[in-house]
């Protein structure tokens, strides 16, 4: 059903203008260039193998394209030059709303497919879908087993029992940082923003504020000092808790094999980011990559065919089993729950409710701005109060959405 439906949406993504749907040649495809992407490459290749395989007139060719802000460029040139883009791409759906206006992607159907209405979201704009979820990127609290046990501690349940707890460990064990937080790490601190009942639109609310201050709080010499953390970004607290210099860090699923490379391997284990209120369950940022088909594609149903077999249900699994992706697929991911507790605590903060970034060109300059990073900073040193940061950055938010 969920296949047939993907296929069937092909006549309705015929480009306005150039393209076209020939049944053989070369089917081009551009997949992000991802550090230690080899387990990646082979999944990619089996799938290429198997679509080849009853289509003797088509190959398959892969071209990586770079995930740092150099990307945007080169999909903007794709858009302005039709015979320079591919068929299908792998785009990050914090992207979306920035080629969505750009006219870049044709619209996909995803009724009849098993996926989560979030995530149907996060390839949505103004009502049309333009890309098929390929896999979940969220984070959790990992925390250190030993140093729990040692100090007889239990995990948190609560921002406020995660400050304590973090407090106690760098009260009790001062080699280590009671939690790694980052004043460039984004995505760490948007689970505080929206426990709070903040928004990224309203960064000046008393929701907002609640948050900041939380998150904030735990950049101090009792916990994570500020004149180390308050510049980490997000890859550097993952270096962080994996090198044993801290014990907890809010990491991604994907962060999983870089924990286990480091001092950190065999000593840790994952809850929810926890919220404000005891039991609860701060909502988290659903990053991910998507799989579209481009506009301007001259292979259009064998691109969408080709996304629909990289995309579905088996080619999901083997990517967890390869670079820790989590499905998008419901499916996918109760199989993948029931043969792997690692990842259950992740399903669990997805099943609670997550949130994403404002669908919308201006993130793209509130993100690049370093926006969110700045207030976080500019409190975290006391350089400025909560108040000021964050009214000084909800007028720059304002701005990048021309209000």
């Amino acid at each position: 059903m969920a296949l047939l439906a993907l296929a069937a949406c092909a006549p309705s993504t015929a480009p306005a203008s150039g393209g076209g749907d020939e049944k053989t040649g070369t089917l081009r495809v551009w997949l992000y260039d991802e550090p230690n992407r080899a387990p990646k490459d082979k999944v990619v290749a089996e799938a290429i193998k198997e679509f080849t395989a009853s289509r003797p007139d088509v190959k398959v060719e892969v071209t990586h394209v770079p995930t740092t802000p150099a990307r945007h460029e080169k999909f903007k040139g794709a858009f302005n030059d039709p015979a320079s883009a591919p068929d299908v791409a792998e785009f990050g759906n914090t992207d979306l709303a920035e080629y969505a206006a750009a006219g870049g992607f044709a619209e996909i159907d995803l009724t009849g497919l098993d996926v989560s209405p979030e995530q149907v979201e996060s390839v949505t704009v103004d009502g049309k879908t333009y890309g098929l979820p390929w896999f979940i990127g969220v984070r959790a609290l990992y925390y250190r087993t030993d140093v729990f046990e040692e100090l007889g501690l239990k995990p948190p349940t609560s921002i406020g029992e995660l400050t304590e707890t973090a407090r106690t460990i760098r009260k009790k064990k001062p080699d280590l940082y009671g939690i790694a937080v980052g004043g460039e790490y984004t995505y760490g601190s948007l689970p505080f923003l929206w426990s709070g009942g903040g928004e990224i639109t309203s960064l000046d609310s008393p929701g907002s504020r609640k948050g900041v201050k939380a998150y904030t709080d735990l950049m101090t010499d009792e916990i994570c000092p500020p004149q180390a953390c308050a510049s980490l970004t997000g890859g550097k607290t993952v270096e962080l808790f994996a090198s044993g210099k801290a014990a907890m860090g809010i990491l991604g699923n994907f962060s999983r094999s870089a924990v286990e490379a480091g001092a950190a391997a065999g000593k840790w284990a994952v809850v929810p980011v926890p919220g404000f209120d005891k039991g609860s369950y701060a909502p988290v940022f659903a990053g991910g990559n998507n799989l579209g088909v481009m506009k301007s594609a001259k292979h259009r149903t064998l691109a969408l065919e080709f996304v629909k077999l990289l995309g579905g249900k088996a080619y999901q699994a083997k990517m967890y089993d390869a670079m820790g992706n989590i499905p998008t697929l419901t499916a996918a991911r109760e199989e993948l729950a029931a043969k792997d507790a690692f990842v259950r605590p992740f399903l669990d903060g997805v099943a609670k409710g997550t949130k994403f970034v404002p669908l919308d060109p201006a993130w793209v300059k509130i993100d690049n701005g370093k926006v969110i990073p700045t207030m976080l900073q500019k409190v975290a040193t006391k350089k400025a109060t909560v108040e000021e940061a964050t009214t000084e950055a909800a007028a720059a938010v304002k701005t990048a959405f021309g209000q």
